[in-house]
């Protein structure tokens, strides 16, 4: 069956490589994916699928369902970009991917048994998109959940950092900076007393935890007291508890600030807090036999736990549900994501091949589980156990 999901990816991809071009040439921020969003949906329902648009709540997700079989198999797609760089974190490619994994899944749904449902998932790059649908039981009944991610290089096993996306904003009094400064109380100060802090704090940091954060609003005028300030903040670590423990610590560092100045502060959640990816080590050794099949050359096993990926809302979702989320590798020159030169590798001759390889080996790998008893039985026991 691996040689009939190979030549349906194989019969659409010029269609799958046209989305990703289209997707990337009109990069849309999270939660206003509307255009990309609907583009994937309209390729996969020009496939037989049935598409729910709008779902879960969210105007840019979308729920792509073909097939019966009582083993649920979800496919996540991703197309929101960054600003100003685009599609950096090549979203194209995991979307024509994952819409390629759905078709090729598609043409032996019957034979295997399963449905096979691709998932648009809004908002990964901030907002939590995955997190939000969990919580609103968009992957109630799916027994597993996969996805491909572009990188520079190709990682099977790929691990990822929990996260928390806050903003500090802190509250003084303006006063006329040269007339009268005594009057005021100074709010960019009180960020920049944080961000020492924060600084210092860093030498102490637990193996795994990072803190990294930029000045959103540190006034209006050089000659007027800034009442008001900003700072975007990220805390990642390992695990979840390694990130409350991160938390405790920096949020002082954030009081020292409004204490030192006078003024007072308030600590927001951006977005949903993002657990660390658990993937499943069957589906891994699964899909690293279907990747080697291929031709690539994925990074050695004892090494994949050295190159966390930052984070992912797909973490929340390998914590409930057995998944993976491999990196597909592809030539970006030396760039690495989040760069304006990966950016434009994302629509190169590479790039393309990882989105017809990560279709295969994606359609492959669900294929290898739908068709072993005792897998199959494991991933419909989980279903039953939530």
């Amino acid at each position: 069956m691996n040689q009939n999901v190979e030549n349906a990816v194989r019969s659409v991809a010029t269609d799958l490589i046209a989305l990703s071009h289209s997707i990337h040439a009109d990069p849309e921020l999270a939660f206003e994916e509307f255009r990309s969003a609907a583009k994937v949906a309209e390729l996969l329902s020009q496939h037989g699928f049935a598409v729910t648009s709008g779902f879960a709540d969210l105007p840019t997700a979308f729920d792509a369902t073909y097939g019966s079989g009582d083993l649920v198999i979800a496919v996540c797609a991703e197309y929101d970009a960054l600003p100003e760089i685009g599609h950096a974190c090549g979203h194209n490619i995991i979307a024509a991917a994952a819409v390629g994994a759905g078709i090729a899944l598609s043409s032996v749904a019957d034979r295997l048994g399963i449905t096979i449902r691709v998932i648009g998932t809004p908002a990964e790059e901030t907002g939590g998109g995955k997190v939000l649908m969990l919580e609103r039981g968009a992957f109630d009944g799916v027994g597993a959940a996969m996805m491909v991610h572009p990188g520079p290089i190709d990682i099977v096993g790929a691990t990822s950092l929990a996260l928390a996306d806050i903003a500090v904003a802190y509250s003084g009094r303006e006063a006329h900076a040269s007339a009268a400064p005594e009057f005021g109380r100074n709010a960019a100060d009180a960020a920049t007393l944080a961000q020492v802090a924060v600084g210092l704090l860093r030498q102490h940091l637990l193996p795994g935890q990072q803190i990294h954060g930029i000045v959103s609003n540190g006034g209006t005028a050089p000659n007027i007291v800034p009442a008001h300030s900003e700072l975007l903040y990220y805390l990642r670590a390992e695990t979840a508890a390694s990130l409350a423990d991160l938390t405790e610590r920096a949020s002082a560092c954030f009081a020292s600030g409004a204490i030192g100045t006078g003024c007072t502060h308030d600590i927001r959640t951006v977005s949903p807090t993002y657990t660390e990816l658990t993937p499943d080590p069957w589906l891994t050794a699964a899909y690293r036999e279907q990747i080697l099949d291929l031709g690539r050359v994925p990074l050695a096993p004892e090494w994949e736990r050295s190159r966390p990926l930052g984070s992912t809302d797909m973490g929340n979702v390998t914590n409930v549900i057995p998944g993976i989320h491999p990196i597909i590798g592809l030539d970006s020159s030396g760039a690495v994501t989040h760069q304006p030169e990966f950016a434009a590798a994302c629509v190169t001759a590479s790039a393309d091949r990882a989105v017809v390889d990560g279709a295969i080996a994606l359609a492959r790998t669900a294929v290898r589980v739908a068709s072993d008893p005792e897998e199959r039985a494991r991933l419909l026991e989980g279903v039953d156990r939530r």
